[in-house]
């Protein structure tokens, strides 16, 4: 089979569509055919090297394909189902595992970042790791949920525990994971300011239910926070942009508020004022992927058809180190998609 490898950091240029050995599935695993598989921003940071990274590795954590052969004991899955890859692997027996938080699971893992992933042809998936493709689905919106769907999902709901009639300043709703929060914020029925960067963007997160929509490079984003929450600040910030944002989200978080993130795509060192956070009782929450049962729940929405995944651009999986550009160059509507 064919996959995309890294033996080593660094730009495009280290990505490697080359052949390799076709996998085989152990006992309760099941051997999957790609059909399509998604980019996200942890591609581009393990690309360009994440400490403890295994080398050569598969790059990707979305995926949705066609099961090819099953391994021993296998029952939930056949030949010929189609098939969308949950990315979250855990030991399944910790603690915290048997408690249902398997993303706090010591072993705790994401395809493509410290196992290989599903950018290839043929992929090898524990069981346990596997759900039926709703037949509405296309291979490219399915490879287009799992990631983006259960982190935003756990963001939250688990993490903020966001409640009917509150507001919630989501960056970058043309994002990925941004395109799931706005959608997953409004089936909790809170009010949605989503900021984008270009008038597609803005287009985009208005479609999926946006209330209110700032283009982030012409507006003041803080100025029309406090305008639409008549002075007090949201009651949640959806963060995953890092540092160019980081300032201004604390400043448009009212009393009580929460501020979560996932990400920090724009640099990890910011500051905080502890007199504003005590003084006003806010919190600011990290959150990492999303437990087995935020999966669940993101997919039960994803099956209702509640929530839809975001499909911009498909390229060839051979054309790789261009779909990873146009992802660096912030161009994408929702997600970047690759079929091999």
């Amino acid at each position: 089979m064919k996959a995309v490898r890294i033996h080593t950091h660094g730009g495009p240029e280290v990505l490697q569509w080359e052949e390799i050995p076709d996998p085989k599935p152990g006992d309760s695993q099941v051997l999957v055919r790609i059909k399509a598989t998604s980019l996200n921003h942890l591609d581009i940071w393990i690309r360009n090297g994440v400490p403890g990274t295994p080398l050569p590795i598969i790059l990707g954590s979305d995926g949705a394909g066609v099961v090819e052969e099953v391994g021993k004991g296998v029952t939930s899955f056949k030949p010929g189902d189609e098939v969308i890859i949950q990315p979250l692997t855990y030991c399944g027996h910790c603690r915290f595992c048997e408690t249902g938080r398997e993303n706090y699971c010591k072993s705790f893992g994401i395809y493509g970042e410290n196992q290989n992933g599903t950018h290839c042809e043929l992929m090898v998936v524990e069981e346990k790791n596997l759900r039926l493709k709703p037949d509405f689905l296309l291979f490219e919106e399915a490879a287009s949920f799992a990631l983006v769907g259960q982190t935003a999902y756990a963001m939250l709901v688990r993490r903020a525990q966001i409640e009917p009639g509150e507001s919630v300043l989501v960056w970058g709703a043309g994002s990925g994971v941004g395109s799931m929060a706005v959608q997953i914020a409004k089936t909790r029925h809170c009010f949605v300011i989503a900021t984008g960067g270009s008038e597609e963007k803005l287009r985009l997160a208005k479609e999926l239910g946006a209330d209110i929509v700032i283009d982030h490079y012409r507006q003041e984003v803080l100025t029309i926070v406090k305008e639409v929450t008549a002075g007090n600040g949201v009651d949640v910030v959806f963060e995953h942009v890092g540092a160019a944002t980081w300032e201004t989200s604390l400043k448009a978080l009212g009393r009580g508020g929460r501020l979560v993130t996932c990400g920090a795509t724009t640099g990890a060192k910011v500051n905080l004022d502890l007199r504003h956070l005590f003084f006003k009782q806010q919190s600011v929450l990290g959150s990492t992927m999303g437990d087995v049962a935020a999966f669940e729940a993101a997919f039960a929405l994803l099956k209702e058809r509640k929530i839809k995944p975001v499909v911009d651009r498909i390229f060839p999986m051979k054309d790789v180190q261009k779909a990873h550009q146009y992802l660096e160059n912030r161009r994408q509507l929702g997600k970047v998609v690759l079929v091999p």
